[in-house]
């Protein structure tokens, strides 16, 4: 198992069309990939699951991976968010 944590620091958070691009990365890798925020945790390859987090800018998430390419995994979807989801 493979976590690290990263902080959503683009305009409007993990929401419509970062949450998407989130998604889309998250479905690239075979593991199990989780989003957590505070005690909630939900599937990081479901839209619902990572909107109904409501993460805005500022917010710290926890990334967490479990599989044959969790390293890779998390290291994608950090590096994503510390991208601003490309934006």
């Amino acid at each position: 198992m493979c976590s690290k944590e990263a902080v959503v620091n683009n305009q409007v958070g993990l929401y419509a069309r970062p949450a998407t691009f989130f998604i889309q990365k998250a479905n690239e890798f075979k593991c199990s990939i989780w989003v957590e925020r505070g005690e909630r945790k939900v599937n990081a390859k479901s839209l619902l699951g990572v909107l109904s987090l409501g993460i805005t800018k500022g917010t710290a998430i926890n990334i967490v991976a479990d599989g044959v390419d969790e390293v890779e995994a998390v290291a994608a979807l950090t590096e994503l968010v510390s991208t601003n989801f490309a934006e």
